[in-house]
């Protein structure tokens, strides 16, 4: 005869006994150390300057370390990421072939100089054939997927991440340090608030 299950309470942060914890195959665990609301951020951080592009905020970093700050406790941090693909032109089967190719036969210059390196013979035949080969293997793959693609995807493109402001944050025990520093540096921020 089977006795129903009760329903437990399941564990937090506080409850007494880990004895309510069922023992799994790696034995019996042990309950969640601090809070129970995962690991700790770290240090509190400070922004010292929000600029309008990259750039900027690299030179900032890069000037703090010129000046001996120690910018292993600074970050640079993207805000409002904005993703962008930048359409490069129009696929057919015969470009997506041409693209093939050339992935190719890069692929079978490295297999070929592979091979090179170990033949008593003529080397420069093996890499040329290894060249031939996986451009032509290339451009077959590169039609065949583009026709399986049922014109789904007509185009190349380019991806990638912009932010709309570029933050420089430090530890908040080296903020002021790190402010000090960079009053002598000709570049404004476009802000500067605490976080």
């Amino acid at each position: 005869m089977t006795r129903p299950s009760t329903p437990t309470a399941a564990w937090q942060p506080g409850m007494p006994g880990s004895d309510n914890l069922p023992s799994g195959p790696g034995g019996r665990p042990t309950p969640p150390s601090g809070d129970g609301h995962g690991p700790h951020a770290g240090a509190p951080t400070v922004t010292i300057g929000s600029y309008p592009d990259y750039p900027s905020a690299q030179r900032v970093v890069d000037y703090l370390a010129d000046n001996r700050f120690p910018v292993e406790r600074t970050s640079i941090v993207g805000t409002d990421l904005t993703l962008v693909e930048t359409v490069m032109g129009r696929l057919s089967t015969g470009r997506a072939a041409l693209l093939g190719a050339g992935t190719g036969a890069w692929f079978g210059l490295f297999i070929g100089l592979l091979f090179g390196i170990f033949t008593a013979g003529n080397w420069l035949a093996v890499i040329l054939v290894g060249l031939v080969i996986g451009a032509i293997w290339g451009a077959v793959f590169g039609a065949v997927a583009h026709a399986m693609s049922g014109g789904q995807r007509d185009f190349t493109s380019a991806s990638s991440l912009r932010a709309a402001q570029y933050a420089v944050t430090v530890d908040a025990e080296l903020a002021d340090r790190a402010q000090q520093m960079l009053s002598r540096m000709h570049l404004t921020p476009t802000g500067a608030t605490a976080r």
